[in-house]
C-alpha cells in the first residue's frame, strides 16, 4: 500500500506542478468569476470558490511532503 501512495503522490505531484495543471486552475477561476454575476453574487457562489480553495491547498501539502 505504500508502494502505491508513492507511486501516485509522484505521478499527482508532476501533473500539478505542469503548465497544463495551471492553465485549467487559471480557467476555473475565470469562468468562476465570469459567471458570478449570473448568480447573482450569492454567497454560497464564494462558498463554493473559498472551500475548494482551502481543500486543494491541504492535500496537495502531504503529497509535496510524500515527493
Amino acid at each position: 500500500m505504500n508502494e502505491i501512495f508513492h507511486r501516485f503522490a509522484a505521478r499527482v505531484g508532476e501533473a500539478a506542478g505542469s503548465r497544463w495543471a495551471f492553465t485549467i486552475a487559471v480557467t476555473i477561476v475565470l469562468v468562476w468569476a465570469s459567471t458570478r454575476p449570473l448568480s447573482g453574487f450569492s454567497a454560497t457562489w464564494q462558498l463554493t470558490i473559498n472551500t475548494i480553495a482551502s481543500i486543494v491547498p491541504s492535500l496537495m501539502v502531504f503529497l509535496i511532503q510524500n515527493t
